[in-house]
């Protein structure tokens, strides 16, 4: 079995799959952060065409999610980004890998209209951490995730009210460790009972 996660320098998601006994990769621009094994520092198209059995990418949400649209209405810089994103979103979505999971935040309407609709919409509390940010997955050939639990009191938005910094975009952006640990031990399990 051989996944890569794409758009990771947390590794966090490649080090819950790793320990799951799965020959995990990851891409990003960006060293990765915790020094693991198996890290690609590269454009991720250099990528796409290895022998992967599973691919999860974490593109970048900044041009298409639904808390940054306010910047997009008459500025046609940001409009043009917006579809170059869209580009990039569709090109992970359509790679020749057969199990894929494409991550992003909720989306705005411009978006839309060049993306299709999330398979699913996930929570960090439905893992095991006691956050709120609502995160949409587009899956092929994957199930969805099944949520261990259903929240509760004491929900916090930490990474809607982290304060500006240069580490506020990589901090809000990195993967719950509840949901990394649910991709590894659920997708890698499922991958495992299609090779078995």
């Amino acid at each position: 079995m051989k996944a890569c996660v794409f758009f990771e320098c947390s590794e966090r998601i490649k080090k819950a799959l790793l320990d799951m006994g799965i020959d995990a990769h990851s891409c990003d621009l960006k060293p990765g952060e915790q020094g693991l094994p198996n890290h690609h520092q590269c454009d991720f198209r250099e990528l796409l065409y290895e022998p992967w059995d599973m691919g999860i990418f974490n593109p970048d949400c900044t041009y298409l999610a639904n808390s940054g649209v306010r910047w997009l209405i008459n500025n046609p810089e940001r409009y043009q980004k917006m579809l170059e994103a869209c580009v990039i979103f569709n090109v992970c979505l359509d790679a020749p890998i057969p199990l894929i999971a494409v991550e992003n935040p909720i989306q705005h309407k411009y978006a839309r209209e060049f993306i299709r609709k999330p398979d699913q919409i996930i929570q960090p509390y439905h893992f095991g951490d006691m956050e709120s940010k609502a995160t949409c997955l587009w899956l092929k050939g994957l199930p969805p995730l099944m949520a261990k639990y259903t929240g509760g009191e004491g929900i916090k938005q930490s990474t809607f009210k982290e304060p500006p910094s240069p580490e506020r975009k990589a901090n809000r952006s990195r993967t719950f460790r509840g949901i990394a640990e649910a991709m590894a031990r659920q997708w890698g399990n499922y991958l495992e009972g299609l090779e078995g």
